[in-house]
């Protein structure tokens, strides 16, 4: 059986730190998306297309 390795050094994984090997590759991880060094791909719409309005709201909660 192949131990799932960590995403950041490759080094084998710890339950503990799940998926990663420490908590300083956990913190790395962490990092990486704070400075937006990750990003998730987005579709983004045309310019020409006029940005959906807000759904209409329900005046007798207010």
């Amino acid at each position: 059986m192949t131990v799932p390795k960590c995403p950041i050094c490759d080094r084998p994984r710890e339950e503990r730190f799940k998926p990663f090997c420490s908590k300083r590759c956990a913190q790395r991880d962490l990092g990486n998306w704070l400075n937006e060094d990750y990003a998730i791909p987005a579709i983004e719409a045309p310019e020409d297309e006029e940005e959906p309005s807000a759904p209409p709201t329900d005046e007798r909660l207010h």
